[in-house]
């Protein structure tokens, strides 16, 4: 009975990279069964001469040309093999990459949801802060007719000190749609964004006067 060569390494193979070592070893079986043909067939030339048992040479040859038919079957075989486990194995990493994805997908539908939560809550407190803003800006007006500007509430300064903190560090990665919504969502809490527009030329900010208001020119 023919024996195929590493038999039990081809039994235990399962991935491609198990069926590509068992070829690499089969090729060098193949390499030196190979080798042993080519001494065979010297030894039958000179046998042929006289010098040796030509019956036995020639027997051993043809038992080395089986080793080389079986072992190159085998080779052929193994190959398919790899490439059945190959395929097979790209299926599987293109059904993981899918499941993968429809992970990715609904963990980014939950994170929208959130997003569209905290911007409407955004939204809510916005009309309450603009709401509290009005009345105070209308108390401050009475208490200027009052004369007890000193009692007048800075909304600016309340604004600012309510929006300082530390602030959420940019990924190192980021497209340009998320840049530019970052950059809105920034302009809400920076100094001159859309809640802080800027104070007219000359105008105090916070109770102090810039020292660059430009002066009328006198014409003599």
């Amino acid at each position: 009975m023919t024996t195929i060569p590493l038999a039990e390494d081809l039994g235990r193979a399962r991935t491609a990279a198990d069926f590509a070592a068992v070829i690499a070893l089969l090729d060098v079986d193949l390499n030196n069964v190979a080798a042993r043909k080519q001494e065979l067939e010297q030894a039958e030339d000179r046998a042929i001469f006289g010098d040796g048992d030509l019956g036995e040479v020639r027997a051993a040859l043809a038992r080395t040309n089986a080793a080389i038919a079986l072992i190159e079957k085998t080779i052929e075989a193994a190959h398919k093999r790899r490439a059945a486990a190959a395929q097979s194995e790209a299926r599987a990493d293109i059904v993981a990459l899918g499941e993968e994805i429809a992970a990715k997908a609904e963990a980014l539908t939950q994170r929208w949801q959130t997003a569209n939560w905290l911007i409407e809550q955004l939204r809510l407190e916005l009309f309450e802060a603009d709401a509290l803003s009005r009345a105070i800006a209308t108390a401050n007006g009475r208490l200027d007719a009052a004369g007890a500007a000193e009692l007048k509430i800075n909304l600016t300064t309340i604004r600012r000190a309510a929006m300082a903190g530390p602030r959420a560090a940019v990924p190192a990665r980021l497209s340009r749609r998320a840049i530019q919504a970052d950059k809105l969502l920034l302009s809400f809490l920076s100094p001159g964004g859309a809640l802080d527009p800027r104070p007219a030329l000359g105008a105090p900010v916070e109770g102090v006067k810039s020292k660059f208001i430009p002066v009328a020119s006198e014409r003599g």
